[in-house]
């Protein structure tokens, strides 16, 4: 996978998670899926340690980004108070 793939896949899954809610799941749903929702963070959890580790292994370091920049249009209304 080339680097500009992988940023893509990594920015996907990052995608995907914001979707997810899990409070509106209500309890018995919530019980229902615990196992499996247990499972699959914490194999997010181990693979995207995995990553940054091998970042810093080659000793970069991981930081948290600065405001994002807005990369496409924009629309701005501003209401001016008379």
């Amino acid at each position: 996978m080339s680097s500009n793939e992988a940023i893509q896949a990594l920015r996907a899954a990052g995608n995907a998670l914001g979707d997810i809610d899990v409070s509106g799941w209500d309890d018995t749903a919530l019980t229902g899926q615990l196992t499996d929702l247990s499972a699959a963070l914490c194999e997010l959890d181990s693979q995207l340690s995995r990553v940054a580790d091998a970042v810093r292994a080659r000793g970069f370091r991981i930081e948290e980004p600065g405001p994002t920049l807005i990369t496409g249009p924009l629309s701005i209304t501003v209401a001016v108070a008379a």
